[in-house]
């Protein structure tokens, strides 16, 4: 039995996660013979469950092929903050796009947790997701006035919030900022359980499950395959790559960076000893730091990101030293908690220079679509991934699909 505590999955993560209510996934077997389908998505973490499970309610028949455990790579390492904020301000997308289509993409990463949120309820998953809002706290430079100049575009943009100055974040929630945002919209999830379940209702919707390895990618025609490490061939119609944070060789942007992160769990926490609203907290800055509570009362926070890092035995040597960074941020921000580490892990993460996500077919490879680069939205854009690829296959163009485009212009 794969055991999340003490098993690392290639270089995606390393540590101890709190989600350790790890249920059964479809059965996933060895293919025996060459396949074909309409559509064939690589990877079986969230990413790829959420892709599986829609393609398959639009009539797809799908195949998912997997190299190693479903959901214990890059989805065991995620917090699962739910944030539909964008890691780059709105204000900044502005500047770099223009105010409606900047504000399209806000609205639509605000569209994608509510319909994640539809989904979990409709499909009936166990996965301990709750609504929560989020306070996005002043930090760096980015103080009350830049805040305020923030929640005035949201709100032309008709996004949900309020502005909170120094005494309410010290009277309401213990806090000692400058100011903040407080917005509605957001959620919380176990993001083991949320991609087991979504793998399940794809399995239920008719979807295959191999355990495989892609070691080729081509491009046929109307057509796209994959060549498996057992020599075995799989034709699609379409292939769609979601594997986390490891591209393929064919995926290149030059808006894309590896990096790593670090989180901790605390043990649980007397409800006294847990903030307001229990809201998702984050910072205004680029490399920000990130917290929120569990269903059993753990306080996870995280940040003290680094570029690079993409080997596990790096991150793990700077574990100690992150982590006692991690927990005295934590005493910093909210005094009330104990600040004390019960778990540590780390991981691998994309981001792009704007924020945005990757996302649509891969440039030269017609018939082989991906999403990455979602930074820390990680499963807000893998539900809006999954649509759009979803729409993209059947022919379907909306003038802001190029927003995401895997070969944009930089910013």
């Amino acid at each position: 039995m794969f055991d999340p505590e003490t098993t690392e999955q290639g270089d995606l993560r390393e540590g101890r996660p709190p989600w350790r209510k790890a249920g059964a996934t479809p059965d996933f077997r060895s293919p025996a013979r060459n396949l074909r389908c309409d559509v064939l998505v690589v990877g079986a973490g969230i990413s790829g469950a959420l892709m599986a499970d829609h393609l398959t309610a639009r009539g797809h028949q799908v195949c998912v092929i997997e190299r190693e455990q479903a959901g214990f790579g890059s989805t065991l390492a995620s917090t699962a903050m739910l944030l539909w904020e964008i890691d780059r301000r709105l204000g900044f997308l502005t500047e770099r796009f223009g105010f409606e289509r900047a504000a399209n993409i806000y609205s639509h990463s605000l569209r994608s947790v509510a319909g994640l949120a539809a989904l979990v309820r409709d499909r009936g998953l166990d996965c301990a997701l709750r609504a929560r809002p989020s306070l996005y706290l002043a930090a760096g430079d980015i103080g009350a006035a830049e805040l305020r100049h923030e929640l005035a575009l949201r709100q032309r943009a008709g996004l949900p919030g309020v502005f909170l100055d120094h005494a309410a974040l010290r009277r309401d929630w213990g806090i000692e900022r400058e100011a903040a945002l407080l917005s509605p919209g957001a959620a919380e999830a176990d993001p083991l359980l949320l991609a087991q379940g979504v793998l399940h209702a794809a399995a239920q919707g008719g979807a295959t499950f191999f355990k495989a390895e892609a070691v080729r990618y081509e491009s046929l025609g109307r057509r796209a395959g994959v060549v498996l490490a057992s020599g075995h061939e799989i034709e699609a119609g379409a292939v769609v790559l979601a594997t986390g944070y490891v591209l393929p060789d064919i995926v290149t942007s030059n808006l894309h960076n590896t990096g790593a992160s670090w989180a901790v769990a605390t043990p649980p926490q007397p409800p006294s000893s847990l903030w307001r609203d229990r809201a998702l907290i984050w910072e205004a800055s680029e490399n920000y730091l990130y917290a929120r509570t569990t269903s059993e009362g753990r306080i996870i926070i995280g940040g003290e990101d680094e570029d690079g890092m993409g080997k596990r035995e790096d991150r793990a040597a700077c574990a100690p030293a992150k982590a006692a960074a991690l927990i005295a941020k934590l005493a910093a921000l909210y005094s009330r908690a104990e600040a004390r580490a019960e778990t540590i892990w780390s991981g691998a993460f994309g981001t792009t220079q704007d924020g945005l996500p990757l996302i649509g077919e891969v440039p030269g490879h017609p018939r082989i679509f991906a999403a990455y680069g979602y930074g820390g939205n990680g499963i807000t854009f893998s539900y809006m991934a999954s649509r759009l690829v979803a729409r993209m296959i059947a022919g379907e163009r909306e003038a802001w699909y190029d927003d995401v485009a895997i070969d944009r212009a930089a910013p």
